[in-house]
């Protein structure tokens, strides 16, 4: 049985840093066994930006530096940067699983999360406005940087094996200026390397582990919340 908190699933999910010639070397034997994510149009990467969130005493970055095992982040995502698909998004940890709870929003109330307004969302159904709209009245969530990267993805049914390369990681410093094209940013660190991410239900699949078997790749807690907010003043 799938694993549930909440009535929400909760999956594995494991990162890595991996060089420019590991990916290579692992993206074409992805290519030859697995499906390339819809997204992925015509073979290529899809862009991904985010808007992050955090609270008065920036709890989400402090409590992952710290290795807290129960926490919770939110931010605001679109592609390609198009405003058609926004979706508000909670990302929970729950020791070794994650949980992952999303809605689509219009592109009014994304501007006007994006101004730190959280007006009117105490009206909301959908319960994790709710939360967010708790969140930011007694908790002063506010959005605090932007994360810029392009995805590669590969997706198998079985497990609902997702492995995906982010690449190009870049921030955008104290902008909170979401659908600008023209978004300064800057890589918020000085590796040669590229993120490598393997998420999947309850277990790994021999056949894809098999295809994962040697390759040279770092295993990390990497978040890019916190690599992009290098920059970034704290409290």
């Amino acid at each position: 049985m799938q694993q549930k908190r909440n009535g929400l699933p909760a999956r594995h999910e494991l990162k890595y840093f991996i060089n420019p010639a590991e990916l290579e070397a692992l993206r074409k034997r992805l290519r030859g066994a697995l499906a390339m994510d819809e997204h992925c149009t015509g073979g290529r990467p899809y862009v991904i930006r985010s808007l992050y969130f955090d609270d008065i005493d920036d709890s989400a970055f402090y409590d992952k530096q710290a290795g807290v095992m129960h926490r919770d982040k939110y931010r605001i995502r679109i592609y390609n940067g198009s405003d058609k698909a926004i979706f508000l998004e909670r990302k929970r940890k729950m020791g070794d699983l994650i949980q992952k709870s999303s809605v689509q929003i219009t592109r009014r109330l994304c501007d006007q999360l994006a101004d730190g307004n959280p007006a009117g969302l105490f009206k909301a159904q959908n319960p994790l406005l709710q939360d967010v709209y708790v969140q930011m009245r007694t908790r002063l969530l506010r959005p605090r940087v932007i994360v810029d990267y392009e995805r590669e993805a590969y997706v198998h049914p079985a497990e609902d094996v997702r492995i995906t390369f982010d690449m190009k990681l870049r921030t955008g410093l104290a902008s909170r200026d979401l659908f600008n094209a023209g978004l300064p940013t800057v890589c918020p660190h000085d590796r040669n390397v590229e993120i490598l991410e393997v998420k999947f239900d309850e277990y790994l699949p021999d056949h894809i582990n098999a295809l994962l078997h040697g390759v040279e790749a770092e295993r990390s807690a990497v978040s890019k919340y916190i690599l992009c907010r290098r920059y970034e003043p704290l409290g």
